[in-house]
């Protein structure tokens, strides 16, 4: 009974989540696409330090050893964004050679619509799609996470496992609208975004089965997991998407992009308040 609540629990917390983020965000996403790239860089930076590592921080675990982490796993995706321009830029010189396809000179030419809109303009736009590992990479290894909280939760007492999956479900929803926005822009479809992001989401699941057999053992390991993810969501945040908003603008544009911004990180930061005072 307690495996089947805590597998209900999480497929609900981490793919429901996604869903819901995906009816509150995408259809902004067209027509608002700066504004929505402000607010999920609000919501990525917020998840990390509002949430994900003032929890790995109140744990017994080493705060040396927590800033290790937070730095290996910045390097870590900065070498992945390395290695994946190093790909695309290999697929450019292979793709550039046919000389009856003038139309796939950028070797993933269906991406330039999301790409230049995301750049305001024929800007470079490796960094969206260089930032979707990133975000999905981060987003598994939080969602694992989540699953062995939710799992815990529901082993101590099962009102408890319904409130901490409630609880992860609505934290989760402004996060994923940020995500989903990163993914959109990676993968040039709305749809292949939100399969993208459900599939990291059913990582909760299992999270959650992991946790059920081996909670006892990975109950150290979870500040070092919620460290990892963090280190994704700030990379991503900093290194593709404040890159991507720093251009010249009107001050009415300039404030508006503040304002989303800051709707993000306020978002999380309630929702994620609010869901640890219950």
């Amino acid at each position: 009974m307690t495996l089947l609540a805590i597998l209900v629990g999480t497929i609900l917390a981490g793919v429901g989540s996604v869903w819901l983020a995906a009816l509150l965000g995408l259809a902004m996403l067209a027509r608002y696409t700066q504004h929505m790239l402000s607010l999920a860089a609000g919501a990525l930076m917020a998840t990390a330090f509002m949430h994900l590592l003032p929890e790995a921080f109140e744990s017994q675990a080493s705060a040396h050893e927590l800033f290790s982490m937070l730095l290996a796993g910045l390097v870590f995706f900065f070498l992945l964004d390395k290695a994946e321009l190093w790909h695309h830029g290999h697929e450019h010189h292979q793709d550039a050679e046919p000389a009856h396809e003038p139309v796939h000179g950028h070797g993933h030419s269906h991406h330039s619509h999301a790409s230049a809109a995301a750049h305001g303009g024929g800007h470079h736009h490796h960094g969206p799609r260089s930032g979707g590992w990133a975000v999905l990479a981060g987003d598994s290894v939080h969602a694992f996470g989540d699953g062995i909280l939710i799992a815990s939760a529901f082993m101590a007492d099962m009102k408890l496992g319904v409130v901490a999956s409630l609880a992860v479900l609505a934290h989760e929803v402004p996060h994923h609208m940020g995500d989903l926005v990163v993914l959109r822009h990676t993968s040039g479809t709305s749809r292949a975004a939100l399969v993208k992001v459900s599939l990291a989401g059913t990582v909760t699941a299992i999270g959650g089965l992991v946790g059920y057999f081996l909670l006892s053992t990975l109950d150290q390991f979870l500040p070092y997991f919620l460290v990892a993810a963090s280190s994704s969501f700030v990379y991503v945040a900093l290194a593709d998407l404040i890159p991507q908003l720093q251009k010249r603008l009107s001050l009415r544009e300039t404030a508006a992009q503040v304002a989303w911004l800051l709707v993000g990180i306020g978002l999380v930061t309630v929702v994620s308040r609010l869901a640890h005072a219950h």
